[in-house]
């Protein structure tokens, strides 16, 4: 176990407000498309607590269904979850999709240009915390190098494959599954869910069941969710405790890919039936409006640099 997981345990209860602030950001951030909630919650330093936390619920339930002495085991392991952090930051996450789902909807649709340049600036700078997490490399740098590249490149042209339309009304089944997946990417940096739905058709019409609470949609979806976080964060785990470098430079690499999608300037899809402009279309040069888009790049990075200058002071002043 890290180190950051062993202080997680010990995690103040005065913090409650601060996870909640985390997860109402969390939350916001898997409204837009290209934009990953793991990445926000990696810039705000919960990341692996969260993931670790996760995990110990996901075991709780499997040893509650199979195993020797189901009640006890489970039991254990619900007692190693951190739920002074998990249950505030799960609270603002909930609170950001109940009250801004529309807002931040008409947001991205209406101002792209902005939208894109804000988390562009924002994502950019956050790949200096996956980098900063890494312990020392025990192989030649260039293959650390190649692995990034080819990450990062094929995340870019799987996000330049998205298109923009709207599926009307969609299977339940089919809104099971996409959300199984894209709970997935919720907990990957560099990784949008939302980005996810978009390609599938189901963003805005999932925005339009938050804001519109359709508890039938909602439900399945919740399921769908459900189901997709028990089966892959218990890998994801393994991974960061067993293969840490190779999996923060794969985030890195997959955060390096994601800026596609964040471009301010791009052409409206072809395949948005819709009209709406939140796609990922071709990449064109910068047209007006310029000044906006790069003011609100750089305020981006310069939060994102902000909050990891915090982190870092507040994990060197922590107790031992």
């Amino acid at each position: 176990m890290t180190e950051a997981r062993t202080l997680a345990t010990n995690r103040p209860r005065h913090a409650l407000p601060l996870d909640l602030v985390r997860g109402f950001l969390i939350g916001s951030a898997e409204l837009v498309p290209g934009v990953s909630g793991g990445t926000v919650a990696l810039v705000t330093g919960v990341y692996e607590q969260l993931i670790d936390s996760a995990h110990h619920v996901v075991s709780a339930v499997r040893r509650l269904v199979t195993g020797p002495d189901r009640l006890a085991s489970a039991r254990a392991e619900l007692k190693r979850t951190d739920w002074f952090l998990i249950l505030p930051v799960l609270a603002g996450m909930a609170t950001a999709l109940v009250t801004i789902a529309g807002l931040m909807g008409s947001f991205v649709t209406d101002h792209p240009e902005l939208s894109r340049g804000l988390f562009l600036g924002m994502v950019a700078v956050s790949i200096l915390v996956p980098l900063r997490m890494m312990p020392a490399g025990h192989r030649p740098a260039w293959v650390d190098v190649v692995l990034v590249a080819l990450v990062a490149v094929a995340t870019f042209w799987t996000v330049g494959l998205a298109g923009g339309g709207a599926e009307a009304d969609p299977s339940l089944v089919v809104v099971f599954g996409a959300a199984a997946i894209a709970i997935c990417a919720l907990v990957v940096p560099g990784v949008s869910g939302s980005f996810f739905l978009l390609t599938v058709g189901l963003y805005t019409t999932t925005l339009e069941a938050i804001d519109g609470r359709d508890l039938v949609y909602l439900a399945v979806f919740a399921a769908g969710a459900t189901l997709g976080l028990a089966s892959f964060v218990q890998l994801l785990n393994h991974l960061l405790d067993h293969r840490r470098r190779t999996t923060l430079l794969v985030m890195v690499g997959l955060m390096l890919g994601s800026l596609r999608a964040l471009w301010p300037w791009q052409s409206v899809p072809e395949t948005s039936a819709d009209g709406e402009a939140h796609g990922p279309g071709a990449l064109l040069a910068p047209y007006a409006p310029v000044a906006g888009p790069v003011l609100l790049a750089l305020l981006g990075a310069a939060v994102v640099l902000v909050l990891v200058v915090v982190e870092s002071r507040a994990n060197r002043d922590a107790p031992a």
